[in-house]
């Protein structure tokens, strides 16, 4: 098993930043990639960025590319979601994921393990 707790939400201004935390534990030692995802009022969920777990290769939506950041730090077992310029359309909770068996980053089903989410919610 792995658990993952977020941390970090809250409410921001448009054009403000906030970063997200995950920390990870449990049997960590077949994770192929950690994730982040949202789900917005009325929508589905949808993938915002990915890291694998060795190496530096790191994944983003379209719609996050150049403003958020995903990096991982192993000496404190946590992985983080850096997000700037936020814009309203932000708005919705955001989940850490991770894959123990190297399915497809962006398709949420991939992912055998998630956290309990946290709100994100950006002012215009």
């Amino acid at each position: 098993q792995v658990q993952l707790v977020e941390s970090g939400g809250g409410v921001v201004q448009a054009g403000g930043s906030l970063r997200l935390s995950c920390a990870y534990s449990g049997h960590t030692f077949n994770i192929y990639t950690l994730g982040w995802f949202r789900r917005a009022p009325g929508k589905e969920r949808e993938f915002v960025a990915a890291a694998r777990w060795s190496g530096t290769s790191t994944y983003y939506a379209n719609s996050v590319q150049g403003r958020f950041t995903v990096s991982r730090t192993s000496a404190e077992n946590t992985v983080f979601l850096q997000m700037s310029s936020l814009k309203p359309e932000d708005t919705a909770v955001y989940y850490c994921a991770a894959d123990k068996e190297l399915g497809t980053y962006t398709n949420a089903g991939s992912y055998d393990y998630w956290g309990q989410g946290t709100q994100v919610t950006v002012s215009s």
